[in-house]
């Protein structure tokens, strides 16, 4: 599944493409996602500009601007959702599309931004007026490479939680985009044992994972993210953070800190690698 950094390399990969442009058509092929796509797409997006194209959490958030005199809601946005196999790629009018080639959205330039989805759990859908009323979007934590994300804020969520670290810190109402793989590396690089209960991690421990979080994070971005199935960039690049992992899917494997077999654990319904020397 796509996670923060795939979303944050898919919106500056698209972004240069598609910003200000104006939508000369919508093509639509298969409008049974997750969410079915809205009736009135078309309606609202041709002859309106594209905005500055943004991000929450895994959300990317596209604002429209209607042309003068053209229909749809000033101000409205598109939230679009990669699902678990989802991408949007940028390719030229005329491009043939693809199997799984779900939506199309044409501009004056000549770049179509192009929704692919085999499993077809993505979405696109129009975002409320306030975002803060959207249930998909009003719960979420602070995004993680905010100043709003720290240690005292994940050691003042944790007091009194018996829930495991590792679960906790993928909690997005505590932080969003810290996914399995994330967290995982960040737990590797702070030294904490992703068994560990929340609510037994001091506060400069805290510090420490933070700290870490934002470097994982920061580094995958850097890389154009993890590719480890579907994923690729708005240009059709893979990312290459997975070259850069420490613990995910490096089970019974030497850690290449201190040389300690890596272990594979089930926490929260999901798989957990981690170094028994170097984690504690």
């Amino acid at each position: 599944m796509p996670e923060l950094p795939e979303v944050e390399t898919t919106r500056r990969g698209i972004a240069p493409y598609i910003e200000g442009q104006e939508v000369t058509e919508v093509l639509v092929r298969q409008p049974r996602l997750r969410v079915p796509v809205p009736d009135d797409l078309a309606e609202r997006l041709v002859g309106a500009h594209i905005g500055v194209l943004r991000r929450r959490a895994k959300y990317l958030q596209i604002p429209v601007q209607p042309a003068n005199g053209g229909k749809g809601d000033v101000g409205a946005t598109l939230l679009w959702h990669l699902g678990m196999s989802g991408s949007l790629r940028i390719a030229r009018v005329g491009d043939l599309p693809k199997k799984h080639d779900h939506v199309d959205v044409v501009t004056a330039s000549g770049y179509v931004l192009r929704y692919h989805d085999p499993r077809r759990f993505g979405f696109v859908d129009w975002q409320a007026e306030d975002e803060t009323q959207d249930k998909r979007l009003a719960h979420l934590g602070p995004e993680p490479l905010s100043d709003a994300f720290n240690g005292k804020w994940l050691y003042t969520l944790s007091r009194n939680k018996r829930v495991a670290v590792k679960p906790f810190l993928m909690d997005n109402q505590v932080v969003v985009g810290a996914g399995n793989i994330y967290a995982a590396e960040a737990l590797f690089m702070a030294g904490i044992d992703p068994r560990r209960a929340a609510g037994r991690v001091s506060r400069a421990r805290y510090d420490a994972l933070a700290l870490a979080v934002k470097e994982v994070l920061a580094a995958a971005i850097t890389q154009g993210g993890t590719t480890l199935r579907d994923f690729v960039s708005g240009q059709g690049e893979p990312g290459y953070f997975a070259q850069r992992l420490n613990v995910y899917g490096r089970h019974g494997q030497p850690c290449l800190r201190c040389g300690v077999e890596l272990r594979r654990i089930t926490l929260g319904q999901r798989a957990s690698v981690f170094c028994p020397g170097c984690q504690r």
